[in-house]
């Protein structure tokens, strides 16, 4: 686990809600503070979809995910909606999780012996106070494992994809 300072607040937020930076990240949770707080729940209620049985999505979203979550894809204009405008929000959090498919393919890349299954997830957590964005990195696992190798490859493997994106961060 690492924590991030991300000091150039118009560039991550550019990434965060303009840009598709984070698009194949699912959403666990959030909440956005502006003139009320709105919190969101990433996970998808199936029941809202077609009650046949269909895992589509009607609303043009692709396939429903089976482990439940949304792509912030599907949330990020409706949280851009809700900071839009001339005051800054009073703050917003956000907990992604890397997409199992990914997951999966970071595992088979670094430690092939690591079941992905064993992985509950590999996560990004963001928080704006009003005045200070951080970033922090976490690793959970479904077994219990002292290897902390994963957590160590996941943290690079963010400070990796921060510079590829431009994002400028410096750790705490």
């Amino acid at each position: 686990m690492i924590a991030l300072d991300l000091n150039d607040r118009k560039t991550i937020t550019s990434h965060l809600f303009l840009k598709d930076t984070f698009d194949h990240f699912c959403l666990i949770e959030g909440e956005i503070i502006t003139f009320n707080a709105f919190h969101i729940d990433g996970r998808i209620r199936r029941d809202f979809f077609d009650a046949d049985g269909s895992d589509s999505d009607p609303e043009g979203g692709g396939q429903v995910r089976p482990d439940g979550y949304s792509y912030w894809e599907r949330l990020r204009s409706h949280c851009l909606n809700l900071i839009r405008g001339k005051r800054t929000p009073l703050g917003f959090r956000f907990i992604f999780t890397l997409s199992p498919e990914n997951i999966a393919r970071l595992i088979k890349q670094n430690m092939p012996d690591l079941r992905p299954e064993d992985v509950q997830g590999l996560y990004l957590n963001f928080h704006f106070d009003g005045k200070t964005l951080t970033c922090v990195t976490g690793t959970s696992f479904k077994i219990f494992t002292p290897d902390r190798l994963l957590e160590h490859i996941w943290d690079e493997a963010v400070q990796k994809f921060f510079r590829q994106h431009q994002i400028p961060f410096e750790i705490k």
